[in-house]
């Protein structure tokens, strides 16, 4: 048992153990949609929703493009660093400490960039909330997941991605909406996303979340109890079939560091797409609300595209489904290239957010799948730095082509050979096998 099982005190006469015994359904898909909230804030710090404020605050301030989004890429840049600490914080104290304090911290930072006056300003403040969504939510919200569910873990994982996608979808329009209620006014856009990070986030964290379902005498998945009497089932479930393997012994497996390059190119795409998307439609001659309202659009093809992959997840193995979503992502990149209306601004941009849906479920599950739970928010923590370097290297590295060719059309060239490199180490990856102790063997008993 880890430490998070541990160091968790629930009485019985705590309300969210009195809430996980009476709920008609599985408490563990409470806990999902709790973790879900998070997921759906911490859009508030994501590359579609700046890319609501790329051009405005561009003609504002009179800061470049680059200038602008490397306030991401120095986040994720810095995420390296952090990731491992938020994987020990919720391997000590939990999901529901890390996922809670986070959000604290993110409605903090966003509201106050109202009063953001210098790139210095700007870049401490949105790289905190940047941080928070790169590493402590995410690790935060998908091993509150991986906790509760081993035989459903598709399923839970690709809930937590239709919330994130419903806040990709959601928040940059909430940044538009707030920018054209105050007279186009960026400043009061950041304040209102702050206050509404906390009112729809915060309080069902601290009132539903529990670690564990052991911390309140339930099993992953509801497994293990009989259904007529409440017994033990003789029954193997799933969590206890599932093997588990320790942080040290996870470091010493190809396996691991192949899924974590893997993220990190995959997410190299996803960044390096999504953080320039609008300012790329608008030199098309898309406009603003199109422009806009494509990045709504993508955020429905990632809803769309979180349920498809949950569901291949649990009738293929992870690795083909991971190789698959990659090869998807790299191609529909490729489709942008060929936008010439609005038409072909919301195709291209539907498509590629069908691939996005599948990296917000099929990495978190590929690696529990392939380690277990007991020590799946340490090894988070440490894979999680080659997808913040990813995103970093993708932010950067679009702007950089940009302001040196005055255009984007270069980029997605580059993205699809990521893909196809993240493809040939999926397929060239085996699943780790623990090596079996040998028992000894009963003499032969000819009676028997």
């Amino acid at each position: 048992m880890n430490s998070t099982a541990k160091d968790t005190i629930i009485t019985s006469t705590d309300p969210r153990a009195a809430l996980a015994r009476r709920t008609p359904f599985f408490y563990g898909w409470a806990i999902v949609l709790a973790a879900g909230s998070t997921m759906f804030v911490r859009n508030a710090a994501a590359t579609l929703t700046m890319a609501i404020f790329v051009f405005p605050m561009s003609e504002d301030l009179g800061w470049s493009r680059t200038l602008i989004v490397g306030a991401a890429a120095a986040a994720g840049v810095a995420a390296m660093l952090v990731s491992p600490l938020a994987g020990w914080v919720v391997q000590r104290f939990g999901a529901r400490a890390l996922m809670s304090s986070s959000v604290i911290l993110l409605g903090a930072v966003i509201l106050s960039l109202r009063w953001t006056t210098s790139p210095v300003t700007f870049y401490l403040l949105f790289g905190i909330g940047r941080l928070m969504f790169a590493a402590p939510l995410q690790i935060g919200a998908s091993t509150a997941a991986a906790q509760w569910f081993v035989r459903m873990r598709g399923r839970s994982t690709a809930t937590l991605g239709v919330t994130h996608s419903l806040g990709m979808g959601l928040f940059p329009l909430f940044a538009q909406l707030f920018m054209n209620a105050n007279d186009g006014d960026w400043r009061m856009a950041w304040f209102w996303m702050g206050i509404s990070v906390w009112v729809i986030a915060l309080p069902v964290t601290m009132l539903v979340v529990v670690n564990r379902p052991e911390d309140v005498g339930l099993a992953p998945d509801g497994d293990g109890q009989s259904a007529d009497n409440g017994a033990q089932s003789q029954i193997p479930t799933a969590a206890e079939m599932e093997v588990q393997w320790t942080l040290r012994e996870a470091m010493r497996t190809p396996a691991m560091w192949a899924l974590a390059i893997v993220g990190g190119l995959v997410f190299f795409i996803h960044t390096g797409v999504n953080i320039h998307q609008a300012a790329f439609l608008r030199d098309q001659g898309i406009s603003a609300s199109v422009a806009a309202s494509a990045l709504a659009v993508l955020a429905g093809g990632t809803a769309v595209g979180s349920i498809i992959w949950g569901s291949l997840l649990d009738r293929f193995p992870v690795k083909a489904v991971y190789a698959a979503t990659a090869a998807w992502l790299g191609a529909m990149a490729l489709l942008f290239l060929l936008v010439d209306s609005a038409g072909m601004a919301f195709a291209a941009a539907a498509l590629f957010g069908i691939g996005i849906g599948g990296l917000l479920v099929v990495p978190p599950v590929a690696i529990a799948d392939y380690f277990g739970r007991d020590s799946i928010g340490a090894i988070r923590g440490v894979t999680e730095p080659f997808v913040s370097g990813g995103q970093a290297i993708g932010a950067v590295g679009a702007g950089v082509i940009f302001d040196l060719t005055d255009s984007y059309t270069a980029t997605f060239p580059v993205f699809s050979v990521a893909a196809g490199l993240a493809v040939v180490l999926l397929l060239a990856v085996r699943q780790p096998r623990k090596k079996q102790v040998a028992q000894p063997v009963a003499p032969y008993d000819s009676s028997s």
